[in-house]
């Protein structure tokens, strides 16, 4: 006997035995997918080179895991079999030898459902009992939950139904209704679920149905088992049982599809996972069927999977490695974010060195320490995340990650608000983590309006020392600013021309340029207005603020919190001292506010006069711009493309103005 192998195989077994625990019993895994299937694939090597090691409770000797002890044990008709995996074009040419010589056989190709497997039987049409895969013999009696997912029909439509018909399928929660799910977890203090193939297999596996009921499950279909009686006859190819199905009220896979040959399948697979991050479900894969029936009767079966059916894996979106350190970042907004150093992994299709802990709240919810095992997750473009620890991994000198009290880049004092989970630096105007985003926000047009600084300057200014913060925007010479990468004598002059006129503003504009959060054009509109001066505003209460309409109690702690910073109040005296001015706004004629009290919204686009346009002259008139459909909407402004907003007004029985009432109503009122 080989010591080494059996030592290894006894490693592997293990792992394998607590990950199906965890998963089936205990419906808390901690072992991502792509691990556990290279486990599965390192024993069946091993077991394979040395067979005198095999053993009747291996995990290869059985389909999956035991069924738990808290459900009633159902018994499978026909046994329930699980696919085997491949993960590359050879691995399924291998495939392809064994099951077919003929390269223009027909496939069904459909993608693989990350889930819960599970099998409906139906009796004369009606739903008698449902249950899991279990060890593919016996499963677990989920009938009175399976009852509650609402696409599972009790009754079947439509005619010439079997007597007994086992459907097999699975249950799966959507994509939209994870994020959900979660979502109100996390805000209520709930549990949040791990993935959606666990947040499916969990949630049907709840004692109570009523809990199932309240998750958002779904069941599709993608084979039939024993069918029995009554005067139906089944199709002769896979794709058309799975329309018989759907023919009798049974969801099945949309994107199920008959092509031939290696290069059908390829092209199949490509697309799919091309699509993969924008599908409704969670997919881990595509799986291929011989579409004859016949030829499939004719392959068989080996001990537990199908000869003529494969899955083809995705790459893993979800794999181990290890928290060497945690970097503090500061966005473009202030806001302070912990990022995972880690030890390099390929997951997703890239290799991660680096991943997101989002805040505070998450820090927690993780329990992370520097020096962990954790699980990254990466799916499609989306932004690699830790998704959880493995904690029976953490070494004894582990320490716990901490946010800062203080910004990292400027040393400003670092705050949450009440009510929000992210960490933000209160420099702002000073901290050079957001200096070039608030360099290229002050100078767009309907800010300070100032041409020639765009993402590419802006970055050089910054980096060049020239401009440290937005007043020195005022001081630039253009001997210094020409000799600056990107750019010339004319261009660098032509940016200090700009800048010299932008020097004649407005006070709204002004107040919008200084990038307050909460703060935008519309809401410095109705500061300008009410504190006609720039020392009134700054000089500006709590109750002051907040008995002006739009601004909440969150947006004048914003606004209050901006003008106690030292730096920020340097910033807007420079700003003055370097000529910036406006025009004292008069008292407003309040015969011109005829149309005070409606509230419009501006959609699609025009050809006669801009949006921007439309919108102030709504606002001159004293009506109100909203950005979203309500009860509370006068009339919908919509141009050409209006989309979902149009659809909703007319929903509200809205009255929708197009291009040339808009212009009719304007004229009506004298400002065009």
């Amino acid at each position: 006997m080989n010591t080494i192998s059996q030592e290894r195989i006894n490693v592997i077994r293990a792992a394998i035995a607590n990950a199906d625990h965890e998963y089936y019993v205990l419906d808390e895994p901690s072992l991502p997918d792509a691990e556990y299937d290279r486990l599965m694939r390192e024993l069946i090597t091993l077991e394979t080179q040395h067979p005198d090691l095999i053993i009747a409770d291996s995990p290869t000797q059985r389909v999956s895991g035991k069924p738990s002890k808290k459900f009633a044990a159902i018994e499978h008709i026909v046994p329930m079999l699980s696919l085997d995996n491949v993960f590359n074009d050879d691995e399924f040419m291998g495939f392809l030898s064994r099951s077919t010589n003929n390269e223009d056989v027909e496939f069904t190709c459909e993608p693989k459902l990350d889930g819960l497997a599970a099998s409906l039987i139906y009796r004369n049409g009606v739903l008698f009992s449902a249950g899991t895969r279990g060890d593919g013999a016996t499963g677990e009696n989920i009938t009175l939950n399976v009852r509650t997912i609402p696409n599972v029909p009790l009754k079947l439509i439509g005619k010439n139904h079997p007597e007994i018909l086992e459907v097999r399928g699975e249950i799966t929660m959507p994509l939209a209704g994870f994020h959900a799910h979660n979502k109100k977890m996390a805000e209520t203090g709930g549990k949040l679920i791990v993935n959606p193939r666990n947040g499916a297999a969990g949630s049907t596996r709840q004692l109570d149905p009523k809990v199932t009921a309240s998750r958002p499950l779904q069941f599709h279909s993608y084979a039939l088992g024993k069918v029995e009686g009554g005067n139906c006859t089944l199709p002769d190819t896979h794709f058309e049982r799975l329309e018989l199905l759907k023919s009798w009220g049974i969801s099945v896979s949309n994107e199920a599809k008959i092509v031939r040959g290696f290069d059908g399948i390829s092209q199949y697979y490509k697309s799919i996972l091309e699509r993969r991050a924008d599908l409704p479900l969670e997919i881990d894969g595509v799986v291929i069927k011989i579409n004859s029936i016949e030829l499939q009767e004719d392959l068989g079966f080996l001990s537990k999977t199908p000869k003529w059916a494969i899955a083809y894996k995705f790459p893993a979106q979800e794999e181990m490695t290890v928290l060497k350190a945690c970097k503090i970042q500061v966005g473009r907004t202030g806001a302070i974010v912990p990022v995972a150093d880690l030890e390099p992994v390929f997951v997703g299709g890239v290799t991660v060195s680096s991943a997101t802990l989002h805040n505070a709240d998450e820090l927690k919810r993780l329990d992370i320490h520097i020096g962990d095992t954790v699980i990254v997750r990466r799916a499609g473009d989306v932004v690699p995340q830790v998704v959880s620890v493995v904690k029976s991994l953490r070494p004894e000198n582990a320490k716990p990650v901490e946010m800062p009290t203080h910004c990292p880049i400027c040393n400003s004092l670092a705050v949450r608000k009440e009510g929000e989970t992210t960490l933000r630096c209160t420099g702002q105007l000073l901290c050079s983590a957001q200096a070039v985003n608030t360099i290229i926000s002050f100078v767009e047009r309907k800010r300070m309006n100032i041409d020639g600084i765009g993402k590419g300057s802006a970055a050089v200014l910054f980096k060049s020392g020239l401009v440290k913060d937005i007043s020195d925007i005022y001081k630039l010479d253009a001997n210094k600013v020409m000799n600056l990468e990107g750019f010339a004598a004319k261009s660098a002059n032509d940016m200090i021309k700009s800048i010299e006129d932008s020097k004649k503003t407005t006070l709204q504009k002004f107040i919008y340029s200084l990038c307050i959060r909460e703060v935008g054009e519309s809401t410095s509109g109705v500061i300008a207005n009410h504190f006609k001066n720039l020392d009134s505003f700054r000089n500006a209460t709590a109750d002051e603020l907040n008995s002006l309409e739009g601004i909440s109690d969150v947006t004048s702690g914003y606004i209050l919190s901006f003008l106690s910073n030292d730096n920020n109040n340097r910033i807007i005296d420079t700003l003055v001292e370097s000529g910036v001015h406006w025009d004292d706004i008069p008292e407003i004629d309040q015969s011109t506010l005829t149309l005070s009290g409606n509230t419009y919204v501006i959609t699609g686009s025009f050809t006669e006069v801009s949006r921007g346009d439309i919108k102030d002259h709504l606002v001159a008139l004293g009506a109100k711009v909203s950005g979203s459909i309500s009860a509370k909407t006068t009339a919908l402004v919509a141009g050409e493309k209006a989309g979902s907003k149009l659809t909703k007004a007319q929903d509200l029985n809205k009255p929708v103005l197009l291009e040339a009432d808009i212009i009719a109503l304007l004229k009506e009122h004298g400002r065009i």
